[in-house]
């Protein structure tokens, strides 16, 4: 094991963390923030601060022919009364493009929620370190991939020989929005969330936009897209739409063209690309509002049921269905001036018969096995010779 005199200290700047519209410095250290600053100025609750506080897609990238490597971090962990507990945050090493090992880190802050009052309470917690060792000693590309699902303050990065930035190693970049699906809810970890592995299965460099419970059309999310760099662009919309029980259809389709007009104000011959829900057996009818299924909650179980009533659909309450509808017929309708956007029905990616054979654990949001699915079936449709997002050289 190496001494502490031969740790070489990296500060964790812009030029090694991919994935982040901005840092911000701390008095420890570097957090990764998914919206810039003047976005964060305009959330109307806690839950947009806390979904693009968590770096999904977020990963320090650099080379370096170091043996091992340590990482400090200050994590906060989400805490619910009489639920089971959340899985840990997983940091994933990427060697040369190659899974190369995972840890968790130990310690950090708590927030206990009690979700039938909606009360949090906030403890601190000691930083933690995190090691990965036993690495190969040539020079080679590492890719430390962040927890998708705890916030994460990064508090110093050592290494046991110099660290060089990743020139070269640049892809396309995609630009994705969506819901707490895309930001990773169930996945198995933070390189295997579908948005992650379809990147990695596209030969793309992935910034991951997806907010938990938060794809709601905000402007300030569509100004953050229209600014932000990228080749490919994609937006999943829907599941959050109906579960807030936010919109009518009316408002909806408004909202959809606007945010698909400022999105082209930045990037008017971009592929871009609209997604429309994967399938969800309790919202394709009915309507939401979405909530805890109380009485599963006293089994100790997650799950989420929709409290609207179907016949309110006729008054323009939105379904997953009608939604899928609406987007077709959006996307069908600017397309005949926009050649370069296209749609996917998500249904496509996962549907009434993947349900069957791959149920949603808690009737929302997907599983491991499920997030690689919608993974592959998204590469090899989109990333294909005759997809919306395949090479032109």
């Amino acid at each position: 094991m190496n001494s502490q005199s031969s740790w070489i200290t990296t500060v964790i700047s812009e030029d090694i963390v991919r994935g982040a519209l901005e840092l911000e410095r701390t008095e420890r250290g570097v957090l990764t923030h998914r919206l810039p600053a003047r976005a964060r100025t305009q959330f109307a609750d806690g839950q947009m601060a806390m979904a693009q506080s968590q770096p999904s897609g977020v990963r320090l990238v650099f080379r370096t022919s170091a043996t091992a490597i340590e990482l400090d971090t200050l994590p906060t962990k989400m805490i619910y009364i009489g639920a089971p507990p959340r899985p840990q945050g997983v940091y994933d090493l990427i060697v040369d493009g190659e899974p190369t090992g995972h840890a968790i880190a130990e310690g950090g802050n708590t927030v206990t929620i009690d979700m039938a009052t909606g009360t949090a309470q906030r403890q601190s917690g000691p930083v933690s370190t995190i090691r990965f060792a036993d690495l190969p000693a040539r020079s080679k590309t590492v890719e430390i991939w962040l927890p998708h699902n705890e916030t994460t303050e990064l508090v110093a990065l050592r290494t046991d020989a110099p660290l060089e930035l990743a020139v070269g190693t640049k892809r396309d970049v995609w630009l994705h929005h969506g819901s707490s699906i895309s930001q990773g809810s169930g996945a198995e970890s933070p390189s295997r969330t579908w948005p992650a592995l379809a990147a990695s299965l596209g030969g793309v460099d992935l910034i991951n936009l997806g907010f938990s419970g938060s794809a709601l059309l905000d402007q300030y999310v569509a100004r953050a897209m229209r600014d932000t760099p990228a080749d490919l662009i994609s937006i999943k919309m829907g599941i959050n739409l109906v579960n807030s029980d936010v919109m009518r259809l009316r408002a909806f389709t408004s909202a959809m063209h606007g945010f698909l007009d400022t999105v082209r104000d930045g990037h008017p011959v971009a592929p871009l690309l609209v997604v429309s829900p994967v399938y969800c057996p309790i919202h394709e009818d009915t309507p939401g509002p979405g909530a805890f299924d109380f009485d599963a909650l006293a089994r100790g179980e997650m799950r989420f049921v929709a409290t609207g009533d179907p016949a309110e659909r006729a008054a323009g309450k939105l379904t997953l269905r009608s939604i899928r509808e609406e987007l077709a017929r959006i996307v069908t309708q600017r397309s005949a001036d926009d050649p370069n956007l296209h749609y996917v029905d998500g249904c496509d990616l996962y549907g009434a018969a993947e349900n069957e054979e791959l149920p949603l654990p808690d009737q929302l949001h997907p599983d491991a096995a499920t997030h690689n699915l919608i993974g592959e079936r998204f590469a090899q449709r989109v990333f294909a010779d005759d997809g919306a997002f395949a090479r032109t050289v």
